[in-house]
């Protein structure tokens, strides 16, 4: 069986079950039979150009979602990147600590192939249940990720709302680590207003454990920093 098939297939699946459609409902939104979608989902069969962009539309998705696979590590020696941390690699993870729920909250970003001089398509997939099958999230966002000499900066938007857009700043990320503060910015829904929040991002899944929640959340040294520059800062 085509790996590719395969893997298409589970992100097909993932996604219509995040949508809470069931196999008939979206069958339908389609024009395919309920069998011809599971067997697309099973990777049985290839999905052709066309019924991969309809997919994509009825899912409310971008295409390149179902398409992406984390490369092999070999294919990456030539990413020209000037961000040693983001260098040789696509796929990230990163958590930050929600006090209205009082949990770590995980997410995985996919970073794409360069679309144009400096910038990469990035998808950030918020609240997972598990690595396995992390599109099944509670919210996606889709824009760019901008590499410059001290600074990376992610700008996107949520997919399901518009009106929600998020950006990430994170310093000096030309220099070598496996984990990275940043800080995002955007508005909160619960409830709604502006909001600043610290964010580590990890080339590995971390463990969830109290140290990590510690480090999550704001510090008796983040307000002080807070008090003497009125802002949140994380380096």
């Amino acid at each position: 069986m085509n790996p590719i098939n395969l893997e298409v297939g589970r992100k097909i699946k993932n996604f219509r079950k995040s949508k809470g459609m069931t196999l008939q409902e979206f069958a339908k939104e389609i024009n395919k039979s309920k069998a011809t979608l599971s067997k697309y989902e099973s990777g049985d069969i290839a999905t052709d150009l066309v019924t991969l962009y309809k997919i994509a539309a009825v899912l409310h998705i971008h295409v390149e979602q179902l398409l992406y696979t984390e490369p092999e590590q070999d294919s990456l020696s030539g990413n020209s990147t000037p961000s040693a941390f983001f260098k040789n690699s696509t796929r990230f993870y990163s958590y930050f600590y929600d006090g209205r729920i009082k949990k770590v909250v995980r997410c995985v970003i996919d970073i794409l192939p360069q679309a144009d001089a400096n910038r990469y398509k990035t998808i950030l997939y918020m609240n997972i249940g598990s690595y396995d099958n992390y599109q099944d999230c509670e919210n996606t966002y889709w824009g760019y990720t901008e590499h410059y000499d001290t600074l990376t900066t992610m700008v996107m938007k949520n997919q399901a709302t518009p009106l929600e857009n998020i950006s990430i700043n994170i310093l000096a990320s030309f220099m070598t680590s496996q984990k990275k503060w940043g800080l995002m910015s955007g508005v909160s829904f619960r409830p709604f207003m502006p909001i600043a929040l610290k964010m580590l991002f990890s080339k590995i899944p971390l463990d969830e454990t109290q140290e990590l929640i510690n480090e999550l959340k704001i510090s008796k040294e983040d307000i002080k920093t807070m008090k003497i520059y009125n802002m949140l800062a994380v380096t």
